[in-house]
C-alpha cells in the first residue's frame, strides 16, 4: 500500500471517530504525497493514528471516507462491497421478484460506499457517482455486477455526468458501459407498469425510494378523487388508477414530465379517461383549482439544501402544505413529504403542524413515512435519512 496520506487538525477527528465518512476541507492540517482528484488517500489523526481510507476530490468534502480498517483496495475489495449490497436486496426478495423488478441495488453511505449510487431497472442497473474516485471505477463496477448478478443482468449505463461535483478536466459523459441493444426501458413495481427513461429523465430515470409509500397510497384511493402535485413521471398516479380512483389529476411545471405520465397511463388505456395531467405550479394549481379533491400528494423537490436556507424551506413547506389544508375535503388525506437533508423529521413535522394552525384545520397523523430498506440509513450519517414524510388527516 502506498496511499497519500492526509492529516487532520487537532480534535477535527471526532466525525471519523464515530464512523461518519465526510471530512471537511477547513479539518485538513496537511497533505503528504501527491494527490490528484479521485485518488485513493488515508486519513490519520494529528497523533498518527489510522482513522480510514476514502477517495479525494477538490470541493467542501475533500475524502469520502469507504473503509475504516486499514487494508489494501483492490477489485477483490470492491467485489466483497458490492457482493454485500447485493445480498441485501436478495433478502429484502428484490433480486428475484416477479412483480417487483425496479430498485435501489447500492445506496451510497447506507452500503458504506459514499458517493456511489446504482439503481436497478429490469435487468439494467444505471450508475450515478457522486464523486470522482467512484466515477473512475464505473467500468470496474460494471464488470463485478455482470460476475454477481450474471444472467440478471442485461446492460449497465452511466449517468455521472450530472453529478459529479468537479469534472477535473475528464469530461465525462452519460454513457452505456455494456448491453445498450438489451436494455429494457420499461419494468414493474408491485405489478404496476412504468415506462423508465434513465437516459433523459431525472435522478436516474425513476423516484424509487417513494415505492413503499405509492403501495400505501393505493390503499386510501379507491373511488377518491386524488390530486398528485410535483407528479414528474406519475408514480403516485398509476397506483391510484390501478386501485379504483375515481379521477386522479397529475400536475408537474415541466411540460417534460407530464409527457412522462401521460406514457405511463397509455400502458393502461382502459383507465386513461379517469386522468388529466396539467402543466402549472403546483402551488398555483392548489391555490386556484375548484375541484375537491380526497386526496392530495404533495411530493415536493428539496426546498433547500443548505443551513444558510433552511428557514426559507421550513416556509415553503409551511406555505404548501396550509394551501392544501384549506383545499381539501373534510376528512381528506394527504401524503406530503420532504426531500431536504435540512430539514429533520422533528422539524417537518413541527412545519406540518404549522401549517394546520394557518389553515385552521383540525389534523391528525396517521402514518410516519420514510425511505424503503433498500435505501439503507446508515446511524453513523444522519445526512443518509433525507426522506421523510407523513400522511395527515384533515377534518
Amino acid at each position: 500500500m502506498n496511499y497519500s496520506k492526509i492529516i487532520l487538525k487537532k480534535d477535527k477527528d471526532k466525525s471519523l471517530r464515530r464512523f461518519h465518512p465526510w471530512v471537511f476541507s477547513g479539518a485538513i492540517q496537511q497533505v503528504e504525497g501527491e494527490l490528484e482528484e479521485g485518488d485513493i488517500v488515508e486519513v490519520y489523526a494529528q497523533n498518527g493514528k489510522y482513522l480510514g481510507t476514502g477517495h479525494y476530490q477538490i470541493g467542501s468534502i475533500s475524502v469520502r471516507v469507504f473503509e475504516f480498517e486499514q487494508q489494501e483496495i483492490t477489485i477483490d475489495y470492491w467485489k466483497t462491497k458490492l457482493a454485500t449490497a447485493i445480498n441485501l436486496r436478495k433478502r429484502l426478495g428484490l433480486l428475484d421478484s416477479t412483480e417487483t423488478t425496479i430498485f435501489r441495488l447500492v445506496h451510497a453511505g447506507g452500503d458504506y460506499l459514499p458517493g456511489l449510487i446504482i439503481d436497478f431497472y429490469n435487468g439494467t442497473a444505471v450508475l450515478q457517482c457522486h464523486s470522482i474516485g467512484m466515477w473512475k471505477l464505473s467500468f470496474v463496477f460494471s464488470n463485478i455486477l455482470k460476475e454477481l448478478l450474471g444472467n440478471q443482468l442485461v446492460a449497465v449505463y452511466d449517468k455521472s455526468s450530472e453529478t459529479l461535483p468537479f469534472k477535473a478536466g475528464l469530461e465525462p459523459k452519460n454513457e452505456y458501459l455494456f448491453g445498450a441493444e438489451e436494455a429494457i426501458k420499461k419494468g414493474i413495481e408491485y405489478r404496476n407498469e412504468f415506462a423508465i427513461d434513465w437516459e433523459t429523465g431525472q435522478k436516474t430515470g425513476f423516484f424509487i425510494d417513494q415505492r413503499e409509500n405509492r403501495k400505501l397510497l393505493a390503499q386510501y384511493a379507491k373511488a377518491k378523487k386524488v390530486l398528485n402535485t410535483y407528479c414528474y413521471s406519475g408514480g403516485f398516479s398509476i397506483y391510484a388508477l390501478n386501485e379504483g380512483a375515481s379521477l386522479v389529476h397529475s400536475v408537474d411545471s415541466s411540460q417534460k414530465a407530464i409527457d412522462l405520465v401521460e406514457n405511463n397511463v397509455k400502458l393502461i388505456p382502459e383507465l386513461a379517461e379517469k386522468h388529466q395531467s396539467f402543466v402549472s405550479d403546483s402551488l398555483e394549481y392548489i391555490t386556484n383549482t375548484d375541484t375537491q379533491y380526497d386526496v392530495i400528494i404533495l411530493d415536493p423537490p428539496a426546498f433547500g439544501k443548505h443551513k444558510r436556507v433552511r428557514h426559507k424551506a421550513v416556509q415553503g413547506y409551511k406555505r404548501l402544505n396550509a394551501k392544501a389544508m384549506k383545499k381539501i375535503q373534510p376528512g381528506g388525506i394527504i401524503f406530503t413529504f420532504s426531500c431536504s437533508q435540512i430539514v429533520d423529521k422533528e422539524l417537518f413535522a413541527n412545519t406540518i403542524a404549522a401549517a394546520a394552525i394557518e389553515a385552521r384545520r383540525k389534523v391528525r397523523v396517521l402514518h410516519q413515512l420514510h425511505q424503503p430498506a433498500d435505501h439503507p440509513v446508515n446511524l453513523a450519517q444522519p445526512e443518509s435519512e433525507y426522506l421523510k414524510g407523513l400522511v395527515i388527516q384533515v377534518l
